[in-house]
């Protein structure tokens, strides 16, 4: 029993990471249609630059991954721009293209400025808790906790602020929002802002716990990817909800099956609720 509920922790734990990041990517293919395949690497860069912060300037880990989240809203922005607005209007595929083109640019710059060797963050608190059998680190009570709130502050800015609700607007009707008068522009890059922030904090959060290398984004993108699809396109319940049943999935099953297939547990859950509701297990607008 005490197996069953470290696991269904350990799962508690992934899920909010897989929760921030699946958020990010929800909110942009919400608001843009577009399938962000380089978000994973912007979760990658705000590990990098957590680790950038704390090691070059000596700075604590709490501002470092501040100032790392706002480095990469900043980027999220400046990528919008100049890579994702000017083939927003052309075909998916090209879409797709530019996507993938800047996650392999995104690594490589990681290599070249980082290397390719496994680095690791300091825990701002190194404490281990037990407790009835159960045993977690503080780092991982903090991951669960900072993304609630993270979670939290991010429905409470979509449903009780102006900005929040034009970015909803957006979402539904992206011709009707502009019809209305909304900046679509500026709300296309602040979604991007917010995604890429998010993506930032997950990285930082778990950074502490996870080693930090190039390629740390790519099996989480691909986790992503089909959280959205599981919670259904666009549906931020959906996307929380997915990022939960996945992890729960994931650590349950890489204890009582085999650890080698755990990271094939998304693919298969996500085959088996697609067979069942082909439209995820909420609509956009739930």
């Amino acid at each position: 029993m005490n197996l069953f509920l470290q696991q269904v922790l350990n799962g508690l734990v992934l899920g909010s990471i897989y929760s921030l990041v699946a958020l990010g990517l929800t909110l942009v293919y919400g608001t843009r249609g577009i399938p962000n395949f380089a978000h994973g690497h912007l979760y990658m860069l705000g590990a990098y630059m957590t680790l950038f912060f704390v090691g070059t300037y000596g700075l604590h880990y709490w501002p470092s991954a501040i100032l790392a989240a706002l480095v990469l809203a900043l980027a999220g922005v400046v990528l919008e721009r100049l890579v994702f607005h000017p083939v927003s209007r052309s075909s998916h595929v090209n879409v797709m293209i530019a996507s993938v083109g800047l996650m392999l640019f995104l690594e490589a710059l990681s290599i070249q400025l980082w290397g390719a060797d496994y680095k690791f963050v300091m825990a701002p608190n190194p404490a281990i808790y037990r407790f009835a059998g159960l045993t977690i680190s503080h780092q991982q009570v903090i991951v669960i906790i900072a993304a609630v709130i993270l979670m939290i502050g991010l429905q409470l800015f979509l449903k009780k602020t102006m900005v929040g609700s034009a970015i909803e607007a957006l979402a539904q009707n992206r011709e009707g929002a502009m019809l209305v008068g909304i900046n679509v522009t500026r709300l296309s890059m602040l979604t991007f802002a917010i995604s890429a922030g998010l993506a930032s904090a997950a990285a930082s959060l778990i950074a502490p716990i996870n080693l930090v290398f190039p390629a740390m984004g790519t099996m989480v993108i691909m986790k992503a990817f089909a959280i959205v699809v599981i919670g259904g396109m666009g549906s931020i319940p959906g996307a929380i909800a997915a990022a939960y049943l996945l992890a729960l999935a994931e650590s349950l099953g890489g204890t009582y099956l085999l650890m080698q297939y755990r990271d094939l547990i998304a693919f298969a859950l996500l085959a088996a609720i697609l067979a069942i509701r082909p439209t995820g297990l909420f609509s956009r607008g739930d």
